[in-house]
């Protein structure tokens, strides 16, 4: 039962974390607004792992080439992910993009099948149909936003793409750091994971882009809230998967789809009509089928 109460948690947290990021785009643009994400992230998690580490005594990192490899491999899945995300709130809405963004659950499970050879029932690729279907009325435009809403939709795919990659890279790095101890293995490959990103993104906007470096620099404040709601609900998702598996994990999650959709009514006043309602309702039915199947 606690991975569900951590999932329930993630939800609005992680929510709460995109909607303040999407207003961050605007003058920082979406990779100053994913470096939001991971350099006022850091301290927080470096203080969940502090409290984790303190109530794991046992746990014995083993530090590898393998695990290098996939923390990096998800660092930069990660980053790609959120500045996908960014776009598509800023291209098609921010409940559209959301939901969108569930699209990371069937892609995991194509992606586990083909690299990882994981076994998947016919009642999950059931699933992974009707999220298909369900995500394709939901991203479908009208005429006088088939531009806007036609490029939100394939961003938040790409999202949904790259967020998969990254789910499958940290469950794989979380699994050859420390396997004895899950949930310490999972926060403190956030930490490793939000260092090399936030070097990166440091890096690249100091050299390409020094306007959005100082424009990070002078959002600190809402930036601070940002962080702090990323980095809470990267604790809940990982300490949820590693009490249970990712597919009912993820099932859970499709919480954020209605939460998100009352934030974006309430926050940025938008609207979603019945068609993007039913594609929505699909989809979500589709990721629960596909994550329990």
């Amino acid at each position: 039962m606690l991975w569900i109460i951590l999932t329930a948690a993630a939800a609005p947290l992680q929510v709460a974390r995109n909607a303040l990021q999407r207003g961050l785009v605007g003058d920082a643009g979406p990779w100053g607004a994913t470096l939001v994400r991971f350099l006022f992230g850091l301290p927080f998690s470096l203080l969940i792992f502090t409290a984790v580490a303190l109530l794991t005594p046992g746990a014995s990192p083993h530090w590898s080439a393998g695990y290098g490899v996939a923390v990096t491999l998800g660092a930069v899945a990660q980053m790609a992910a959120t500045a996908a995300l960014l776009v598509a709130m800023r291209r098609a809405g921010f409940a559209v993009a959301t939901v969108m963004q569930q699209s990371s659950l069937p892609f995991s499970a194509v992606f586990g099948a083909v690299a990882l050879g994981d076994r998947i029932g016919a009642h999950a690729w059931a699933g992974i149909v009707a999220t298909t279907v369900g995500l394709a009325i939901l991203s479908w435009p009208r005429r006088d936003q088939l531009r806007g809403v036609g490029l939100g939709a394939t961003m938040g795919l790409a999202s949904g793409a790259a967020f998969a990659v990254a789910l499958n890279a940290y469950r794989q790095a979380g699994l050859a750091l420390e396997p004895h101890h899950p949930i310490y293995s999972g926060v403190a490959s956030v930490c490793v994971a939000q260092s090399i990103q936030t070097a990166i993104l440091l890096t690249a906007l100091a050299a390409l882009k020094p306007a959005a470096l100082a424009a990070v620099a002078r959002s600190w404040r809402p930036s601070l809230g940002a962080g702090f709601f990323g980095a809470a609900a990267s604790a809940c998702w990982f300490g949820a998967l590693a009490l249970a598996p990712a597919g009912p994990v993820r099932a859970v999650g499709v919480i954020e789809a209605p939460i998100a959709a009352a934030a974006g009514r309430r926050l940025f006043k938008e609207r979603l009509n019945l068609r993007q309602l039913a594609g929505g309702a699909l989809a979500a039915v589709g990721v629960a089928v596909a994550a329990l199947g």
